[in-house]
């Protein structure tokens, strides 16, 4: 597949174009989701579920939120959607030097995160978070493109675009 950048507004792929519909910002520190935890009571007989990621359930609201005040239509997309995210993920401090060169990055500093939160448990986040926000279900997504990256401030970028025909 070629893929084509105009503009930053649509997307020519070798199946038809895409036309961006949607470009919401978080500015907030991104969180997974994805991994779950079961707890059995022998006492009750009741089971439960939690999520492993104690801010997924804060970052999801986060993301919501911006998409509410940041969305171009209130109705929910139908239809093949494809989804790009960026994350930013603040440095972690022992990547910079000390002293008077505190704000330089050490030589050793890797340019990517490569560490945790792996980059599809973010992307699950998102995905949860806007279901019923912007689209009905995110099995519409068909295409997605995520990438992680360091940024001075932490947070998201989240473009949704829709295909002219289908």
């Amino acid at each position: 597949m070629t893929l084509h950048i105009q503009d930053q507004r649509v997307f020519s792929v070798k199946e038809g174009d895409w036309v961006l519909c949607e470009h919401i910002k978080v500015s907030s520190k991104p969180a997974t989701a994805g991994s779950k935890r079961a707890f059995h009571s022998k006492k009750t007989g009741k089971t439960w579920v939690t999520d492993d990621c104690t801010r997924g359930k804060e970052w999801r609201a986060t993301v919501r939120a911006a998409a509410e005040r940041q969305r171009i239509t209130r109705e929910l997309y139908a239809g093949p959607l494809m989804l790009y995210v960026q994350f930013w993920l603040q440095r972690p401090k022992n990547h910079y030097r000390t002293g008077k060169f505190a704000d330089q990055l050490k030589p050793s500093a890797p340019k990517w995160p490569t560490k945790k939160p792996d980059t599809t448990k973010l992307l699950r986040a998102i995905e949860d978070a806007l279901t019923g926000v912007l689209w009905v279900d995110d099995a519409q997504i068909v295409t997605q493109y995520v990438e992680k990256s360091y940024a001075p401030l932490p947070g998201a970028m989240v473009r949704l675009y829709h295909q002219l025909k289908f």
